[in-house]
């Protein structure tokens, strides 16, 4: 069975400062793709706030059965990244 992986909650200081959080939230780099073989904390994707980048690991080792964002597109906390498999 899949385990869905959405993006985390943003980092508290991004609320409070707003210096780095500024803008919008798009998908910088996909680093993985359906059917890959990933371990605990490998990076999903990257994140570009026009401030910061901002790399999401991994927090299940699997096969990649789905990638649901694209490079480019802007997403929210919560929002879902990828389905894996654990093996």
């Amino acid at each position: 069975m899949a385990v869905e992986v959405r993006l985390p909650k943003f980092p508290e200081c991004w609320e409070t400062c707003g210096n780095c959080g500024q803008g919008e939230v798009q998908v910088l780099e996909v680093h993985v793709k359906a059917g890959d073989v990933i371990r605990h904390d490998d990076n999903l994707i990257t994140l570009e706030t026009g401030k910061v980048a901002l790399d999401i690991p991994s927090p299940h080792a699997g096969r990649v059965v789905e990638v649901c964002v694209s490079e480019g597109d802007t997403i929210g906390e919560g929002a879902l990244i990828t389905r894996i498999e654990p093996i």
